[in-house]
């Protein structure tokens, strides 16, 4: 996994309302986390540490593996309270950047996307199994790539941010390739509802992703041993569905 830092420009911790999203999620977390062989837990892709603190306070010990400089410097100015603990690595060689043994491990927020090839998402869910208890299990949230492509969506919903400036608004657009990759452009604009132009770019920056489909998902997965896949078309008990379902969550063990 590329260490290039695309997201140094734009704090997206102040880019989603985190404490009606985790309570979302947990709704559907706590069920899986709930009987782990150990309350070790191993949070891959952790950004900015929302869910790295959260876990913590459901009483886990967690580790927080990411790739930026950025979003660790962050994380750490938000506090790493006891029980938390980030690191910086690749995940793709993720057992190389941890020690120890996890009751289970999660990857949320789309972070697989930055993985550009099939034989290094297998490395990655390889290293994960490694460091994982028997029985722990992996829990994995996407978009569901299936659907923006069946569909052609070019653009994740508009999310409007007042800060001490007034209002921006953060764009997210997407081109998508015959390969499988995607560009993402990831855009912060300034709105000023009486100003000429009313709309300037703060920052707005290209990023390749690859877009993981369901089946090169399960894969992989199968590849590094991963026999069981629970799929859900979003963090709740709403069965997936390829060109229907907004995201793709997967439990596996």
């Amino acid at each position: 996994m590329s260490s290039t830092n695309h997201y140094a420009h734009i704090d997206y911790s102040k880019m989603i309302a985190w404490p009606k999203r985790l309570a979302r999620e947990w709704a559907f977390l706590s069920a899986p986390l709930g009987s782990l062989p150990s309350r070790r837990l191993l949070d891959l892709g952790c950004g900015t540490g929302e869910h790295a603190r959260y876990f913590a306070e459901k009483g886990f010990e967690v580790v927080g593996v990411d790739a930026s400089d950025t979003m660790l410097a962050r994380a750490r100015e938000a506090g790493a309270p006891a029980g938390v603990q980030f690191l910086q690595g690749d995940l793709v060689h993720v057992e190389s950047v941890v020690t120890g043994k996890f009751g289970g491990a999660v990857c949320l927020g789309n972070t697989l996307a930055h993985i550009m090839d099939q034989a290094a998402l297998t490395q990655l869910f390889t290293g994960v199994r490694s460091v994982l208890l028997p029985g722990a299990p992996l829990i994995i949230q996407v978009l569901n790539y299936d659907r923006l492509v069946h569909s052609g969506q070019r653009c994740l919903p508009l999310t409007f941010i007042q800060d001490e400036e007034g209002e921006a608004i953060f764009l997210r657009v997407m081109t998508h390739h015959d390969d499988g990759s995607v560009t993402f452009t990831p855009s912060l604009l300034r709105y000023r509802k009486d100003g000429d132009p009313a709309l300037e770019v703060i920052t707005s920056h290209n990023v390749p992703l690859r877009g993981w489909k369901r089946a090169e998902m399960e894969a992989a997965l199968d590849a590094a041993g991963f026999t069981a896949h629970d799929l859900f078309g979003t963090m709740g008990q709403v069965p997936y569905a390829d060109h229907d379902s907004t995201d793709l969550v997967v439990v596996a063990r």
